[in-house]
Protein backbone atom coordinates (compact mmCIF):
# COMPACT_ATOMS: atom_id res chain seq x y z
CA UNK A 1 0.00 0.00 0.00
CA UNK A 2 1.38 3.80 -0.82
CA UNK A 3 0.75 6.08 1.87
CA UNK A 4 2.09 9.76 0.72
CA UNK A 5 2.69 12.47 3.27
CA UNK A 6 0.56 14.91 0.96
CA UNK A 7 -1.89 14.08 -2.12
CA UNK A 8 -2.08 17.30 -3.56
CA UNK A 9 -3.28 15.60 -7.35
CA UNK A 10 -6.09 13.99 -5.20
CA UNK A 11 -7.34 17.30 -3.91
CA UNK A 12 -7.27 19.47 -6.89
CA UNK A 13 -9.45 16.84 -8.10
CA UNK A 14 -11.90 16.81 -5.87
CA UNK A 15 -12.21 21.02 -6.16
CA UNK A 16 -11.17 21.39 -9.85
CA UNK A 17 -14.94 22.37 -10.81
CA UNK A 18 -14.63 25.13 -8.54
CA UNK A 19 -10.82 26.33 -9.36
CA UNK A 20 -10.83 26.27 -12.60
CA UNK A 21 -13.33 28.91 -13.74
CA UNK A 22 -12.28 31.39 -10.99
CA UNK A 23 -8.49 31.17 -12.59
CA UNK A 24 -10.52 32.04 -15.89
CA UNK A 25 -12.12 35.08 -14.54
CA UNK A 26 -8.73 36.06 -13.40
CA UNK A 27 -7.00 35.28 -17.21
CA UNK A 28 -10.13 37.28 -18.64
CA UNK A 29 -9.95 40.39 -16.17
CA UNK A 30 -6.03 40.32 -16.65
CA UNK A 31 -5.77 41.50 -12.94
CA UNK A 32 -2.74 39.95 -12.74
CA UNK A 33 -1.22 41.59 -9.50
CA UNK A 34 -3.74 42.27 -6.38
CA UNK A 35 -7.11 43.14 -7.90
CA UNK A 36 -10.41 41.78 -6.61
CA UNK A 37 -9.90 37.85 -6.56
CA UNK A 38 -7.00 39.29 -4.09
CA UNK A 39 -8.96 41.44 -2.58
CA UNK A 40 -11.66 39.19 -1.90
CA UNK A 41 -9.39 36.87 -0.34
CA UNK A 42 -8.64 39.50 1.94
CA UNK A 43 -11.86 39.93 3.35
CA UNK A 44 -12.63 36.43 3.29
CA UNK A 45 -9.40 35.64 5.18
CA UNK A 46 -10.47 38.25 7.54
CA UNK A 47 -13.69 36.97 8.62
CA UNK A 48 -12.10 33.20 9.06
CA UNK A 49 -9.04 33.91 11.57
CA UNK A 50 -11.21 36.56 12.90
CA UNK A 51 -8.64 39.66 12.32
CA UNK A 52 -9.41 43.15 11.84
CA UNK A 53 -7.18 43.21 9.07
CA UNK A 54 -5.47 40.68 6.52
CA UNK A 55 -2.86 42.05 4.12
CA UNK A 56 -2.14 39.70 1.15
CA UNK A 57 1.35 39.45 0.38
CA UNK A 58 3.80 37.39 -1.72
CA UNK A 59 4.61 34.63 0.57
CA UNK A 60 4.72 33.50 3.94
CA UNK A 61 8.82 34.44 4.20
CA UNK A 62 7.73 38.14 2.62
CA UNK A 63 4.68 38.04 5.57
CA UNK A 64 7.60 38.07 8.13
CA UNK A 65 10.16 40.61 5.93
CA UNK A 66 7.26 42.79 6.06
CA UNK A 67 6.15 42.54 9.52
CA UNK A 68 9.24 43.31 11.04
CA UNK A 69 9.65 46.41 8.40
CA UNK A 70 6.93 47.36 9.31
CA UNK A 71 7.54 47.34 12.97
CA UNK A 72 10.61 49.37 12.44
CA UNK A 73 12.98 46.23 13.39
CA UNK A 74 16.84 47.37 11.73
CA UNK A 75 20.58 46.39 12.14
CA UNK A 76 21.65 45.57 15.85
CA UNK A 77 17.99 45.32 16.77
CA UNK A 78 17.43 41.85 18.70
CA UNK A 79 15.24 39.21 17.68
CA UNK A 80 14.29 36.15 20.01
CA UNK A 81 12.95 33.18 18.49
CA UNK A 82 13.01 29.68 18.50
CA UNK A 83 16.17 27.47 16.72
CA UNK A 84 13.22 25.02 15.98
CA UNK A 85 12.13 26.24 12.60
CA UNK A 86 11.76 26.94 8.95
CA UNK A 87 14.66 28.93 7.88
CA UNK A 88 12.75 31.95 7.52
CA UNK A 89 11.80 32.71 10.67
CA UNK A 90 15.59 33.96 11.23
CA UNK A 91 16.14 34.72 7.90
CA UNK A 92 14.05 37.60 7.20
CA UNK A 93 15.47 38.90 10.77
CA UNK A 94 18.70 38.62 9.64
CA UNK A 95 18.29 40.14 6.25
CA UNK A 96 17.16 43.53 7.63
CA UNK A 97 20.75 43.63 9.94
CA UNK A 98 18.66 42.55 13.03
CA UNK A 99 20.91 40.11 15.33
CA UNK A 100 18.44 36.60 15.69
CA UNK A 101 18.46 35.18 19.40
CA UNK A 102 17.45 31.95 19.61
CA UNK A 103 15.34 30.58 22.99
CA UNK A 104 14.75 26.68 23.33
CA UNK A 105 11.76 25.07 23.10
CA UNK A 106 9.47 22.94 25.10
CA UNK A 107 9.79 19.41 24.61
CA UNK A 108 5.67 18.45 24.95
CA UNK A 109 4.97 20.95 22.28
CA UNK A 110 7.80 22.29 20.24
CA UNK A 111 6.89 25.63 20.73
CA UNK A 112 9.07 28.44 21.91
CA UNK A 113 9.71 28.22 25.89
CA UNK A 114 7.97 31.82 27.25
CA UNK A 115 10.60 31.19 30.36
CA UNK A 116 13.87 30.76 27.86
CA UNK A 117 12.03 34.24 26.02
CA UNK A 118 12.72 35.79 29.57
CA UNK A 119 16.40 34.56 29.69
CA UNK A 120 17.46 35.91 26.84
CA UNK A 121 15.55 39.57 26.69
CA UNK A 122 18.37 42.42 26.47
CA UNK A 123 18.23 46.39 26.22
CA UNK A 124 18.63 45.75 22.45
CA UNK A 125 15.46 43.38 22.45
CA UNK A 126 12.96 44.94 20.22
CA UNK A 127 10.41 41.93 18.79
CA UNK A 128 9.93 38.48 19.63
CA UNK A 129 8.74 35.95 16.69
CA UNK A 130 7.09 32.82 18.64
CA UNK A 131 6.43 30.13 16.16
CA UNK A 132 3.40 27.85 16.08
CA UNK A 133 4.86 24.55 15.26
CA UNK A 134 2.87 21.89 13.44
CA UNK A 135 -0.82 23.72 13.90
CA UNK A 136 -0.29 24.28 17.50
CA UNK A 137 -0.04 27.81 18.79
CA UNK A 138 2.69 28.79 21.01
CA UNK A 139 1.89 29.86 25.08
CA UNK A 140 0.87 33.19 23.91
CA UNK A 141 -0.21 34.93 27.45
CA UNK A 142 2.90 34.69 29.29
CA UNK A 143 5.07 35.80 25.85
CA UNK A 144 2.32 39.10 25.66
CA UNK A 145 3.41 39.54 29.46
CA UNK A 146 7.24 39.87 28.75
CA UNK A 147 6.36 41.71 25.40
CA UNK A 148 4.58 44.17 27.36
CA UNK A 149 6.68 44.62 30.05
CA UNK A 150 9.55 45.02 27.66
CA UNK A 151 7.99 47.16 25.18
CA UNK A 152 8.64 44.54 22.63
CA UNK A 153 6.99 43.91 19.20
CA UNK A 154 4.97 40.01 18.91
CA UNK A 155 4.97 38.40 15.54
CA UNK A 156 3.74 35.37 15.48
CA UNK A 157 5.15 33.16 12.77
CA UNK A 158 1.77 31.24 12.21
CA UNK A 159 2.76 29.97 8.77
CA UNK A 160 1.71 26.25 9.95
CA UNK A 161 -1.52 27.25 12.04
CA UNK A 162 -4.10 29.24 10.34
CA UNK A 163 -7.58 27.98 11.73
CA UNK A 164 -5.71 27.06 15.21
CA UNK A 165 -6.72 28.84 18.30
CA UNK A 166 -6.00 29.33 21.99
CA UNK A 167 -8.41 29.74 24.21
CA UNK A 168 -11.12 30.90 21.63
CA UNK A 169 -8.43 33.33 19.93
CA UNK A 170 -7.51 32.78 16.49
CA UNK A 171 -4.06 32.47 15.57
CA UNK A 172 -2.46 35.30 14.06
CA UNK A 173 -4.65 37.87 16.52
CA UNK A 174 -2.77 37.98 19.46
CA UNK A 175 0.21 39.59 18.65
CA UNK A 176 0.84 43.15 16.83
CA UNK A 177 1.22 40.87 13.81
CA UNK A 178 0.63 37.10 12.37
CA UNK A 179 2.66 35.82 9.08
CA UNK A 180 0.75 32.99 7.30
CA UNK A 181 2.15 30.79 4.73
CA UNK A 182 -0.19 29.76 1.91
CA UNK A 183 2.74 27.18 -0.02
CA UNK A 184 1.32 24.46 -1.74
CA UNK A 185 1.81 22.13 1.29
CA UNK A 186 0.29 24.02 3.77
CA UNK A 187 -3.28 23.18 5.15
CA UNK A 188 -4.56 26.47 2.98
CA UNK A 189 -2.05 25.89 -0.27
CA UNK A 190 -1.87 28.91 -3.55
CA UNK A 191 -0.87 27.38 -6.71
CA UNK A 192 2.40 28.49 -5.92
CA UNK A 193 3.92 31.04 -3.29
CA UNK A 194 1.54 33.37 -1.43
CA UNK A 195 1.31 34.68 2.06
CA UNK A 196 -0.65 37.09 4.54
CA UNK A 197 -0.47 39.30 7.70
CA UNK A 198 -2.83 39.97 9.88
CA UNK A 199 -3.13 42.51 12.63
CA UNK A 200 -5.32 44.79 14.70
CA UNK A 201 -3.89 48.10 14.02
CA UNK A 202 -5.00 50.24 11.19
CA UNK A 203 -1.76 51.71 11.14
CA UNK A 204 -0.30 48.83 10.72
CA UNK A 205 -2.31 47.83 8.24
CA UNK A 206 -1.23 50.77 6.24
CA UNK A 207 2.28 50.30 6.84
CA UNK A 208 2.31 47.33 5.68
CA UNK A 209 0.15 47.75 2.18
CA UNK A 210 2.66 50.41 1.49
CA UNK A 211 5.62 48.23 2.63
CA UNK A 212 4.02 45.77 0.32
CA UNK A 213 3.83 47.36 -2.84
CA UNK A 214 7.35 49.51 -3.20
CA UNK A 215 6.61 51.80 -0.24
CA UNK A 216 3.71 53.41 -1.93
CA UNK A 217 1.65 56.02 -0.80
CA UNK A 218 0.35 57.46 -4.02
CA UNK A 219 1.58 56.12 -7.05
CA UNK A 220 4.98 57.05 -7.66
CA UNK A 221 4.91 58.96 -4.29
CA UNK A 222 7.01 56.91 -1.98
CA UNK A 223 6.66 57.28 1.72
CA UNK A 224 9.03 54.59 3.15
CA UNK A 225 11.30 51.64 1.65
CA UNK A 226 9.30 49.15 0.59
CA UNK A 227 9.57 46.31 -1.95
CA UNK A 228 7.26 43.94 -4.32
CA UNK A 229 5.93 42.00 -2.24
CA UNK A 230 2.13 41.43 -3.93
CA UNK A 231 -0.02 38.66 -4.38
CA UNK A 232 -0.83 37.79 -7.53
CA UNK A 233 -4.55 37.34 -8.61
CA UNK A 234 -4.61 33.96 -9.58
CA UNK A 235 -3.27 32.43 -6.04
CA UNK A 236 -6.32 35.00 -4.40
CA UNK A 237 -8.53 32.75 -6.85
CA UNK A 238 -7.56 29.83 -5.72
CA UNK A 239 -7.13 30.86 -2.10
CA UNK A 240 -11.20 31.91 -2.04
CA UNK A 241 -12.04 28.55 -3.76
CA UNK A 242 -9.36 26.37 -1.36
CA UNK A 243 -10.90 28.55 1.55
CA UNK A 244 -13.99 27.64 2.01
CA UNK A 245 -12.94 23.47 2.61
CA UNK A 246 -10.31 24.38 4.99
CA UNK A 247 -12.63 24.10 7.67
CA UNK A 248 -14.03 20.72 6.64
CA UNK A 249 -10.24 19.81 5.51
CA UNK A 250 -8.81 20.61 9.09
CA UNK A 251 -11.64 18.69 10.51
CA UNK A 252 -10.42 15.65 8.72
CA UNK A 253 -6.83 16.25 10.09
CA UNK A 254 -7.70 16.41 13.47
CA UNK A 255 -10.45 13.43 12.90
CA UNK A 256 -6.87 11.52 11.44
CA UNK A 257 -4.77 12.41 14.12
CA UNK A 258 -7.32 11.41 17.04
CA UNK A 259 -7.10 7.92 15.38
CA UNK A 260 -3.64 7.47 15.36
CA UNK A 261 -3.51 8.65 19.18
CA UNK A 262 -5.74 5.67 19.71
CA UNK A 263 -4.11 3.37 17.31
CA UNK A 264 -0.43 4.19 18.79
CA UNK A 265 -1.08 5.31 22.47
CA UNK A 266 0.63 1.77 23.76
CA UNK A 267 3.64 2.62 21.42
CA UNK A 268 6.10 3.16 24.47
CA UNK A 269 8.99 3.87 21.94
CA UNK A 270 7.41 7.02 20.68
CA UNK A 271 5.63 10.01 22.03
CA UNK A 272 2.78 11.23 20.21
CA UNK A 273 1.66 14.99 19.69
CA UNK A 274 1.02 16.75 23.19
CA UNK A 275 -2.39 19.50 22.76
CA UNK A 276 -2.21 21.98 25.41
CA UNK A 277 -4.96 22.56 27.38
CA UNK A 278 -6.99 25.57 25.73
CA UNK A 279 -5.18 24.91 22.61
CA UNK A 280 -7.12 23.58 19.18
CA UNK A 281 -4.41 22.61 16.87
CA UNK A 282 -5.64 22.35 13.08
CA UNK A 283 -2.33 19.54 12.73
CA UNK A 284 -0.02 20.99 9.61
CA UNK A 285 1.92 17.84 10.85
CA UNK A 286 1.26 15.06 12.73
CA UNK A 287 4.90 14.79 14.74
CA UNK A 288 5.80 12.32 16.95
CA UNK A 289 8.96 11.83 18.77
CA UNK A 290 10.18 8.22 18.11
CA UNK A 291 13.39 5.76 19.49
CA UNK A 292 15.76 5.11 16.44
CA UNK A 293 14.06 7.79 14.15
CA UNK A 294 15.83 7.40 10.93
CA UNK A 295 15.60 3.43 11.12
CA UNK A 296 11.91 3.71 11.95
CA UNK A 297 11.64 6.07 8.85
CA UNK A 298 13.97 4.14 6.63
CA UNK A 299 11.17 1.35 7.72
CA UNK A 300 8.24 3.08 6.78
CA UNK A 301 9.81 4.48 3.57
CA UNK A 302 10.46 0.29 2.68
CA UNK A 303 6.81 -0.18 3.00
CA UNK A 304 5.32 3.05 0.78
CA UNK A 305 4.42 4.98 3.63
CA UNK A 306 5.88 8.84 3.55
CA UNK A 307 7.40 10.43 6.14
CA UNK A 308 9.42 13.49 6.79
CA UNK A 309 12.09 14.95 9.42
CA UNK A 310 10.82 18.86 10.38
CA UNK A 311 13.63 20.06 11.34
CA UNK A 312 17.07 17.86 11.12
CA UNK A 313 19.05 20.58 12.45
CA UNK A 314 18.99 23.76 14.89
CA UNK A 315 18.88 26.68 12.89
CA UNK A 316 21.83 28.47 15.05
CA UNK A 317 24.08 25.35 13.86
CA UNK A 318 23.38 26.04 10.57
CA UNK A 319 26.38 27.54 8.39
CA UNK A 320 24.63 31.09 7.34
CA UNK A 321 24.29 31.52 10.81
CA UNK A 322 28.13 30.87 12.01
CA UNK A 323 28.96 34.63 12.14
CA UNK A 324 26.38 34.69 15.25
CA UNK A 325 28.24 34.28 18.82
CA UNK A 326 24.53 32.30 19.72
CA UNK A 327 26.08 29.76 16.96
CA UNK A 328 28.04 27.93 19.74
CA UNK A 329 25.65 28.05 22.57
CA UNK A 330 23.82 24.82 23.36
CA UNK A 331 20.08 24.48 22.94
CA UNK A 332 19.67 21.02 25.08
CA UNK A 333 16.00 20.92 24.23
CA UNK A 334 16.08 21.72 20.75
CA UNK A 335 18.92 19.39 19.46
CA UNK A 336 17.82 16.64 21.42
CA UNK A 337 14.65 17.02 19.36
CA UNK A 338 16.25 17.40 15.96
CA UNK A 339 17.37 13.96 16.71
CA UNK A 340 13.99 12.50 17.37
CA UNK A 341 11.16 14.00 15.45
CA UNK A 342 9.09 12.24 12.85
CA UNK A 343 5.79 13.77 11.00
CA UNK A 344 4.12 10.93 9.50
CA UNK A 345 0.53 10.70 6.77
CA UNK A 346 -2.24 12.91 7.99
CA UNK A 347 -3.63 14.92 5.51
CA UNK A 348 -7.45 15.24 4.61
CA UNK A 349 -6.71 12.84 1.74
CA UNK A 350 -6.01 9.99 3.46
CA UNK A 351 -8.38 7.05 4.07
CA UNK A 352 -8.60 5.40 7.28
CA UNK A 353 -7.18 1.87 5.66
CA UNK A 354 -3.84 4.06 5.12
CA UNK A 355 -3.64 5.45 8.15
CA UNK A 356 -4.23 1.91 10.07
CA UNK A 357 -1.64 0.20 7.74
CA UNK A 358 0.87 2.87 8.96
CA UNK A 359 0.11 2.66 12.55
CA UNK A 360 0.14 -1.11 11.89
CA UNK A 361 3.81 -0.68 10.30
CA UNK A 362 4.87 1.54 13.22
CA UNK A 363 3.80 -1.18 15.75
CA UNK A 364 6.04 -3.89 13.65
CA UNK A 365 9.06 -1.92 13.35
CA UNK A 366 8.65 -1.66 17.53
CA UNK A 367 7.46 -5.11 17.74
CA UNK A 368 4.43 -4.10 19.70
Amino acid sequence: MNVPMLDLKKQFAGIKDEVMPAIEQVCQSQACCLGPAVEQFEKNASQFCNAEYSIAVSSGTDALLVSLMAAGIGRGDEVILPSFTFAATTGTAARLGAVPVFADISERTFNIDPVKIEEKVTPKTKAIIPVHLFGQMADMMPIMDIASRHGLTVIEDAAQSIGASQNGQSSGTIGDFGCFSFYPTKNLGAFGDAGMITTCSSENDSICRMIRNHGQNKQYEYERIGGNFRMDGIQGAVLNVKLKHLKDWERKRQANAAMYDELLKDVKQIQLPVIESGNVSVYNQYTIKAENRDQLKEYLRDNGIGSAVYYPAPLNKQKCFEYLSCSRETLPVTEKVCREVLSIPVSPEIERQQLEYTADKIREFYSC
